[in-house]
C-alpha cells in the first residue's frame, strides 16, 4: 500500500507518519511506501520498514498537485489546511488553500484513468453552526458560522460528489479541537486549548482568552491518529449511510481542563495561567459549543477519549519524556 499525506510537515502529518513507521501497516495491509507532501520539506520518520519520501508542493497550483500525485498513492490523507483563526482573518488565503487546493487535488485524481484512491479528508465540527439540537448527529445540515467552517463544508460537499461519481473513494472525518498539541501556538482560534496546558507544563505563562465556563469538545492527538488510520480501512458498505462522520469528542469546560492540569501537575502549573478575555476568540469559540451524537462513529469502531486527565498524561508521556519539572516562571513571548 502506497500512502500519501498532505500537510506532511505539520503536527498531525508528522505524528501519523511516525505511527505508520512504527506499525508498518494500515489495518491488515502493509505499507510499502510513504510520501509526505507539504509546501516545506517534511521530516521523514526513522525506523520505517518501507521507503519514505518528502516532496514539496503548493496545493493551490494544479501543475504541482498533478506532479505530486503522479505516484498514484492507494491512500491519501488530506491534512493540509489554513487553520481557523488565520482563515477568518485572511479570507483569500483560506479559500486558496482550504478550498481551491482541495479541488486541485480532486481534479488531479479525476484526470487519471482507472485510478480511485481512498481519500481521507480531515474536516471540522466547525461545519456546524447555531441553531443546533442538544446533540448533533452526522446527518444534521451544515450551517457554518466562520470562513474556516464554510471552507471545510465546501470540501465535504466536493468529496461527497466526486465519490458519488466514482472519481475517488472518500471519507470525511469531522474533528473537534485537537489537544494537547506540542510546539508553539498556531493561529487557530482554538490554539489556547493546547496552550493553557502545554505552556504551564514547560514553566511558561499561558493566556486563557475565554471564561472558565466555556465548554468545548476535545480530541487527543493519539485518538486523532487512530481515527485517521481506521477511516482508511472502512468498506463502502459501512459507509452507505454517509461518507462524513463526526468523531467522538470529550466535552469539557475550560475550568475542568484547568482543574485536570492541577490534579496532574500541581498548583504551580495553574498559577502560570492568566485569564485575559479576547472578544475575537470568544466570538468564534462561542459558535463551537456543541455536543455531538457519536453513535454512528462508535458503531464503526471510533472510540473517543474518556478523561482530560488522561489526555494531559499522554502529552507528558509522548512529548515531555514522562515527567514534568516546572522550574520557574517564564513569560510566553509568542
Amino acid at each position: 500500500m502506497k500512502v500519501f499525506i498532505t500537510g506532511g510537515a505539520g503536527f498531525l502529518g508528522q505524528k501519523l507518519a511516525k505511527k505508520l513507521a512504527g506499525v508498518g501497516k494500515i489495518g491488515d495491509v502493509n505499507v510499502t511506501e510513504l510520501i509526505l507532501a507539504d509546501i516545506i520539506t517534511a521530516s521523514t520518520p526513522e525506523g520505517a520498514s518501507f521507503s519514505t519520501n518528502a516532496i514539496t508542493a503548493d496545493f493551490s497550483k494544479p501543475d504541482e498537485v498533478k506532479a505530486a500525485l503522479a505516484c498514484k498513492p492507494d491512500v491519501i490523507f488530506h491534512l493540509a489546511a489554513i487553520v481557523s483563526g488565520e482563515a477568518e482573518k485572511n479570507f483569500d488565503l483560506g479559500y486558496s488553500i482550504n478550498v481551491d487546493g482541495f479541488k486541485c487535488m480532486l481534479d488531479a485524481i479525476r484526470d487519471e484513468e482507472e485510478y480511485t484512491p481512498r481519500l481521507v479528508l480531515s474536516s471540522s465540527a466547525a461545519v456546524f453552526g447555531s441553531p443546533v439540537p442538544d446533540s448533533i448527529p452526522d446527518t444534521f445540515h451544515r450551517t457554518p458560522r466562520s470562513s474556516y467552517g464554510t471552507q471545510k463544508a465546501i470540501c465535504e460537499l466536493y468529496l461527497d460528489d466526486y465519490t458519488r461519481k466514482g472519481f475517488v473513494d472518500g471519507v470525511t472525518l469531522r474533528f473537534s479541537s485537537i489537544s494537547v498539541r506540542p510546539g508553539k501556538p498556531n493561529k487557530a482560534a482554538t490554539s489556547f486549548f493546547s496552550g493553557i496546558i502545554r505552556e504551564p507544563l514547560s514553566g511558561i505563562e499561558a493566556v486563557c482568552p475565554v471564561d472558565r465556563s466555556i465548554r468545548h469538545p476535545i480530541v487527543s492527538p493519539n485518538k486523532a491518529i487512530e481515527f485517521l488510520c481506521l477511516a482508511a480501512t472502512l468498506s463502502a458498505d459501512l459507509l452507505k449511510d454517509g461518507r462524513a462522520i463526526t468523531m467522538p469528542a470529550l466535552t469539557s469546560s475550560v475550568g475542568d481542563m484547568i482543574d485536570a492540569l492541577e490534579r496532574v501537575a500541581g498548583k504551580e502549573a495553574i498559577e502560570l495561567i492568566k485569564m485575559e478575555k479576547d472578544d475575537f476568540i470568544n466570538g468564534m469559540i462561542g459558535t463551537f459549543q456543541f455536543n455531538f451524537d457519536a453513535k454512528r462513529a462508535n458503531s464503526l469502531g471510533f472510540e473517543g477519549d474518556t478523561s482530560f486527565d488522561e489526555i494531559i498524561k499522554a502529552y507528558i508521556e509522548d512529548e515531555l519524556g514522562g515527567s514534568v519539572h516546572i522550574a520557574k516562571k517564564q513569560k510566553n513571548v509568542d
